[in-house]
């Protein structure tokens, strides 16, 4: 329950990220100290710039990172804003201020330092030993060297001196912490009182003067950001289906090859004697062990229905003793050779002579068999007629992806034709834009859009190819976009509609509900604060829920302002009735009493002291970097901030 603070991994765990492929690349120390350009300046470090070129190389490598991880979801338009080129460029400046600072500070990283850190890596090892063999395997794998390697580790280990040893001793003050459990742990008795504007709905009466009053003073607040309209085409499992018979004999023939899966082998119920013989037993051991085996199969074979009781007494497998040996329903491949082959050798309720194997001496009895059956085609038809149409569909679909790939290109101006050719069918939207797709009430679409068409069309890089210069302007096919490993589609824009603001008539509805919510909202409020002043004027505190006990961690159904004014009582004005807006109407917040404090244990203190001191190193080591970039100048100049604000996301 004290989770409050997520996990934060050091930094310092960079050999793994090293491994893995970092988001973009840094330079070696001196590649920092000797990179001299004069490319356009975005920053500058102890009188060294960062220029337009590696930003940009940064910026695409970060993009391509984020491409790899995210997929079909990946929209490079809703990433790289200002925000995230910001944080880009601090990075960067970041570490040439480690960089600069470690120089300054004359750092350095013994040999000996070097290999131990490699040698702790897990991943280099085998079987808890640094392996020699593994670590070359494992930077090959990434195309790294030992030597690029070891440079690389070597170079973030010393800047790993810069700041690490300030955040890694950041211990947070125990007067500190004690204040901090007492704040989530503190518990009040607490009844509530809500005002809810949902309740308040039908008492709003608005006239055609209030909604086009309200139109009017909010009118750029309605403007409909650009969209287009678009024909396409779906390549998907259900088009490539499409037309796909299968017949008779394929089914047969389907049949006849998997058997297997339409029917069970062979199985045998088996129990068991075993006298075991320990991995390196002695000479003696084993002919004790067998000598028993001998004796017991002696006695099995004079009284086969003892078979059971001998098993309880003598067996040495603890998992099959206690249940007079038996070892259940046993198919092929599921006992070591040498026991399932005398198991499926011997008739029904037959004894085995004695078998050796790894685990020592067994005897065998077999109390059932079930043998082999297979389901008549009549009952797996459906089965069969299901895989082969998905394997031929899954052929179709490769074929028809290629066709259409060649196609969009080929026939450039329409995609009516090529629909036709590939029996798919030509489909119409109106109102996608940069953002999504608008509201059917906003495109006054007269049959609402499905949720899958719009999850489709919404996709980002459906979005994102829509409103590419190619497409937008040209008029002309888009490529073959894939979406999906089982979905392609393909669009042309038939119409680009500008930003506008649309008229009265087509928004009043939606002004109807916005104006609705907000009168209604307004008039729980005036309500609610009407019962407060009631009660602080000596009246009654009625239509209270039950009273309910709350925490900073245990809110129960409070809302998080609700419980923070709660809370917020001094404790000598306990009871008290507070009254707060809340986001969807107004609350009566009646503290009864002041409950005792939960009770923590000291591992739970531990864990949530060490979480505190952790976020407190963070902000120590960011605070440490705030006066490192001052001492070294760091700075954005005009030209980065230019690039920042750029609208230009290519």
């Amino acid at each position: 329950m004290f989770d409050l603070i997520r996990n934060h991994r050091r930094w310092m765990q960079f050999i793994l990220l090293i491994l893995i492929v970092p988001a973009f690349a840094f330079f070696g120390l001196e590649g920092y100290m000797s990179f001299m350009s004069d490319e356009k300046e975005l920053a500058v470090v102890n009188d060294r710039s960062i220029t337009l070129p590696e930003f940009d190389q940064a910026r695409r490598a970060q993009l391509e990172s984020m491409r790899m991880q995210l997929g079909p979801q990946f929209d490079a338009q809703a990433i790289d804003t200002p925000a995230f080129r910001e944080n880009l460029l601090n990075q960067m400046i970041d570490q040439r201020v480690l960089v600069a600072a470690a120089m300054a500070g004359r750092y350095s990283v013994s040999n000996e330092m070097l290999r131990q850190t490699i040698a702790d890596v897990p991943v280099l090892q085998v079987d808890g030993q640094f392996s020699p063999d593994r670590y070359r395997e494992v930077l090959a794998a990434q195309g790294m060297t030992p030597d690029d390697f070891e440079q690389q580790l070597r170079s973030d280990m010393i800047l790993s001196q810069v700041l690490t040893p300030i955040g890694s001793t950041a211990q947070i003050p125990t007067v500190v912490m004690d204040g901090i459990l007492n704040a989530l742990t503190e518990q009040r008795n607490v009844a509530t009182r809500r005002f809810l504007a949902d309740a308040y709905l039908d008492q709003v009466d608005l006239s055609e003067a209030d909604l086009k009053a309200w139109y009017d003073s909010h009118a750029k607040s309605l403007e409909v950001p650009d969209s287009v309209s678009i024909e396409y085409v779906v390549l998907d499992e259900d088009a490539a289906t499409q037309g796909v018979t299968v017949t008779d004999d394929q089914i047969q023939s389907f049949y006849g090859q998997n058997q297997s899966r339409y029917g069970q082998a062979e199985r045998r119920r088996v129990s068991h004697i075993l006298f075991d013989v320990p991995p390196g037993a002695s000479d003696e051991a084993r002919q004790e062990a067998k000598a028993n085996a001998e004796q017991a199969l002696t006695d099995v074979r004079a009284q086969p229905d003892a078979f059971a009781d001998i098993a309880k007494e003598r067996s040495k497998d603890p998992g099959s003793a206690s249940q007079g040996g038996d070892l259940g329903w046993i198919g092929k491949d599921t006992l070591v050779p040498e026991v399932e082959n005398a198991v499926f050798a011997l008739d029904e309720n037959a004894i085995s002579d004695i078998i050796e194997s790894p685990f020592g001496y067994h005897l065998i009895l077999v109390t059932g068999i079930q043998p082999a059956s297979v389901k008549p085609l009549e009952q797996v038809r459906d089965d069969i007629e299901s895989q082969i149409k998905m394997q031929l569909a899954s052929a179709r679909f490769a074929d028809l992806s290629n066709q259409l790939t060649a196609m969009v290109y080929d026939q450039p101006e329409a995609l009516e034709p090529i629909a036709q050719q590939l029996g798919l069918t030509l489909q119409k939207a109106d109102g996608l834009s940069r953002d999504g797709v608008l509201s059917d009430a906003l495109m006054h679409r007269e049959v609402p859009m499905t949720a899958d068409v719009s999850a489709l069309l919404e996709h980002p890089r459906v979005r994102q190819t829509a409103f590419s210069e190619e497409v937008l302007k040209s008029g002309q096919n888009s490529g073959a976009i894939e979406l999906s490993a089982d979905t392609m589609i393909a669009l042309r824009v038939t119409d680009l509609k500008p930003a506008h603001i649309p008229s009265f008539d087509i928004v009043q509805d939606l002004i109807r509900d916005t104006l609705t919510q907000e009168r209604a909202l307004k008039l729980a409020r005036e309500e609610g604060e009407k019962a407060y002043e009631a009660i602080k004027a000596g009246g009654e505190a009625l239509g209270f829920r039950s009273a309910q006990v709350v925490s900073r961690v245990s809110a129960m159904d409070m809302s998080e302002v609700e419980l923070s004014a709660a809370l917020a009582v001094p404790q000598d004005e306990v009871p008290s009735v507070v009254g707060v807006e809340t986001s969807n109407g107004y609350s009566l917040v009646d503290v009864l009493a002041i409950e005792p404090n939960l009770q923590i244990e000291s591992s739970e203190r531990a864990q949530l002291q060490a979480q505190f001191s952790q976020a407190l190193g963070q902000a120590e080591e960011a605070s440490a970097m705030q006066i490192l970039r001052q001492q070294f100048g760091a700075k954005i100049t005009p030209e980065g901030r230019a690039v920042i604000e750029s609208n230009d996301n290519d």
